[in-house]
């Protein structure tokens, strides 16, 4: 009850009213103070730098990354501003667009992603750094900037482009060598980062990088058949595995052929299991909060597969229907924890409250 409560009050609608989660002006600005509490906020801090001798101790994370040091890592730090970017792209007139403009600004000065460029190639072993998480989320905020027609949008994204030609001479070269794709639940998950890598290919017109992903996929989950989802989730997920691979093959199959393949995908079991929303034992524990997150993963999965099947398909109602009462039970629960889940819910509400596929 207290759950419903709460969404009712940051919604603004009566409880007895039928309209779903949506991403209002009022949400997304909740949703903002998120970020912009800790784009700026140096610690705590999970650098992830791997230390290379004496002098590499003392460095800061913002010595390490100008731009993209705060909210506790670097990946997070990326994804907020890919969804401070996104909120001023399609709400512009939000109250504190003034504020989010003003932290971007700093974010994307020409000499900071420059050293965030250079951070791949300067520190030893450093080229597998955030990869493929962090990498996908790079692409995402890429895309997102280079499809908006703003005179900042346009500094930002000149001002991006040496990072994510970085992010894709490495992803260039690792594609062709991974032989394996990462079922995971967490942040290696192969199939969420190449949806994202082919979203931006597609964006940015890259053919052959398109192509090259599009052919890894099949090799990776062509043949996939009775995934067993009815084991998931593991106790810090954040993505479905089976989900996402689902979210990945919409992407590039004909709607014929990935409804054969979905057919075969899931059994009733599985398609039960992952319909049912994560228990949070503490929702202060960094690790147990990550299953917030996969009720919105979840939920942005299913709407796109959703509307990626034909209107007679019978998952294409219960998907629609599921992730909506993922969105109802977790975005309460993004304004309930600590640090733990601030610094990265939010972004994952906002792609699933407002993603449409």
């Amino acid at each position: 009850m207290k759950h419903i409560l709460l969404l009712a009050l940051f919604l603004a609608i009566p409880l007895q009213s039928q309209v779903l989660p949506k991403l209002t002006d009022e949400i997304a600005m909740k949703l903002a103070e998120k970020p912009l509490k800790c784009i700026n906020q140096e610690f705590p801090n999970k650098t992830a730098h791997i230390i290379n001798n004496a002098n590499e101790v003392l460095l800061s994370p913002s010595a390490l990354h100008p731009s993209f040091y705060g909210c506790f890592d670097w990946h997070s730090s990326v994804h907020g501003h890919w969804m401070l970017v996104r909120l001023l792209k399609t709400k512009p007139h939000l109250a504190n667009a003034d504020q989010i403009f003003k932290i971007l600004e700093n974010s994307f000065l020409e000499n900071n992603i420059e050293a965030e460029s250079k951070y791949f190639t300067k520190y030893d072993i450093a080229a597998n750094f955030e990869r493929t998480y962090g990498w996908a989320w790079l692409l995402k905020l890429d895309e997102e900037l280079s499809t908006w027609d703003h005179p900042k949008a346009k500094l930002w994204h000149k001002n991006l482009k040496p990072l994510t030609e970085e992010i894709l001479r490495l992803w260039k070269i690792y594609l062709p060598k991974q032989t394996y794709p990462n079922r995971t639940g967490v942040h290696p998950n192969s199939a969420f980062a190449m949806a994202f890598a082919i979203d931006w290919a597609r964006a940015s017109k890259d053919e052959i990088f398109e192509n090259q992903l599009i052919e890894k996929s099949k090799y990776f989950y062509l043949n996939d058949q009775k995934i067993p989802a009815y084991l998931e989730p593991d106790g810090s997920d954040f993505f479905s595995p089976s989900l996402e691979i689902a979210d990945l093959m919409r992407r590039i199959l004909p709607q014929k052929d990935f409804v054969k393949w979905l057919n075969k995908f899931y059994d009733k079991r599985s398609i039960a299991n992952i319909s049912e929303i994560p228990v949070i034992s503490d929702i202060n524990d960094f690790q147990t909060v990550h299953l917030v997150g996969l009720s919105f993963s979840r939920a942005w999965c299913m709407k796109g597969i959703a509307k990626s099947l034909p209107k007679n398909h019978p998952l294409k109602k219960q998907f629609e229907t599921t992730s909506n009462k993922f969105l109802a039970n977790a975005l309460p629960l993004l304004f309930q924890g600590n640090y733990g889940g601030d610094h990265w819910l939010a972004s994952f509400a906002v792609y699933a409250l407002e993603e449409e596929k």
